[in-house]
């Protein structure tokens, strides 16, 4: 509007602008009329000029929109035309304005939202907030931006941190379970397979994902357990900023990448540090890779990780948390819900015991299945009944699925 308001407005701003001339001339009222009226056989040819160009325009304008529409002319001045017509600008500017604003972000927010949603790991949602903030804030790395290596008992967050963060930061998650990359040949499913060989006419898992999604986050589980061969493929990637499709030789930049690598090796050590270097993380950190390499860690590994975050083990109220959690993400797995406040105290008081009879040795995660296979059925039986809602009751036959008879109201208040 304000581009086609743009003549008038000049014509305005130029009878200001000769009042302002008279004014400071000190033109008489008398004297301009003269002028006006000296200059009145010049109007209509003046018109019959700006009638004349204005046509010109209009016939130059319906040709060139033509002449675009069939390839034949590529004009600047339609190209935003063009993307209003075929797609969303506002959300295309709104992705472009996004990749500028991710070079600095929030850590207060990105740590708040992680603490939400990570339970009893306050301490590691912090700090590797604030060390994605610094990192992402750098102009020059010609390395990945962060390599981060989470470690500590199974069933405590890892790898869930790791998706939370590319969900809280809007970038795409490229996982891989490093239990299947043991043997020598198990980099061919990352890297590629050089050419001559079954699998060379695809790109790698890793290559391709990072080709097609540069500033993923890959999170590599469970990554002791990786052959050396794939080691070896990962340090040219955090060294060099790159990583060599085998099949093509291409190179594939990694410094928009964030690596996110989880571990369960040296579990008691790194939970006896953790519990005594609580408030000494600079310390915990430096013990933490002496354990790892006791521990038969790789060397070459550890020296470039950028940070290495310890996670504690679950206790008290935290363990109920997760323990409450995954039963509740069970129970929706059979299509209901779980009434307000019906999953039995007693219930997820054995949970906890059973975790510190267990030690280390076993997550809440593990304890939750254990609870599926004893009510599983009668999640089964409720559902074929058309229950919607159910509450779990621990007694002497153990754990069983109610329905709740106010499952109408309870939904309610769960819409709103």
């Amino acid at each position: 509007m304000l581009n086609r308001a743009m003549p008038l407005m000049m014509a305005a701003f130029l009878i200001l602008a000769v009042i302002q001339v008279a004014v400071m001339l000190h033109l008489s009222l008398d004297g301009l009329w003269r002028a006006i009226d000296w200059m009145r056989p010049a109007y209509l040819p003046l018109a019959g000029t700006g009638a004349a160009l204005t046509a010109l325009g209009l016939t130059y304008e319906t040709s060139a929109e033509k002449l675009a529409r069939r390839g034949l002319r590529r004009r600047k001045g339609l190209i935003m035309d063009v993307l209003s017509r075929l797609t969303n600008r506002g959300a295309l500017e709104e992705l472009m304005a996004r990749e500028q604003r991710e070079t600095v972000i929030d850590a207060e927010e990105l740590a708040a939202s992680l603490r939400a949603r990570v339970i009893g790991q306050d301490r590691v949602c912090e700090d590797i907030a604030q060390q994605l903030r610094r990192r992402l804030a750098l102009q020059v790395r010609g390395k990945p931006v962060g390599i981060f290596l989470l470690a500590g008992p199974p069933g405590t967050g890892k790898t869930y941190l790791a998706k939370q963060i590319a969900k809280q930061m809007e970038r795409p998650l490229l996982h891989f379970d490093m239990t299947q990359m043991s043997s020598p040949h198990a980099a061919t499913q990352l890297f590629g397979s050089p050419k001559g060989y079954v699998g060379s006419d695809t790109f790698g898992k890793l290559t391709g994902g990072l080709k097609d999604q540069p500033d993923a986050v890959v999170l590599l589980d469970e990554i002791e357990k990786a052959h050396p061969d794939v080691f070896k493929k990962f340090l040219t990637a955090w060294n060099d900023g790159h990583v060599t499709e085998a099949s093509t030789g291409e190179q594939v930049s990694t410094t928009r990448a964030i690596f996110m690598l989880t571990s369960n090796i040296a579990t008691d050590a790194l939970t006896e540090i953790a519990d005594r270097l609580e408030n000494e993380p600079d310390k915990m950190r430096a013990e933490s890779v002496e354990a790892l390499k006791r521990a038969g860690f790789a060397p070459e590994v550890l020296n470039r990780l950028d940070r290495i975050f310890v996670f504690r083990a679950l206790r008290g109220l935290d363990l109920a948390r997760v323990a409450a959690l995954e039963i509740e993400a069970m129970i929706e797995s059979y299509g209901l819900h779980v009434e307000t406040g019906g999953i039995d105290a007693a219930l997820l008081f054995q949970v906890m015991v059973k975790q510190k009879n267990l030690g280390t040795g076993a997550s809440a995660r593990d304890l939750v299945r254990s609870i599926e296979d004893m009510v599983s059925e009668s999640l089964i039986v409720a559902r074929q009944q058309g229950a919607k809602m159910v509450r779990l009751t621990a007694g002497e036959e153990g754990v069983t699925a109610e329905i709740s008879k106010d499952a109408d109201v309870q939904l309610g208040r769960l819409s709103h």
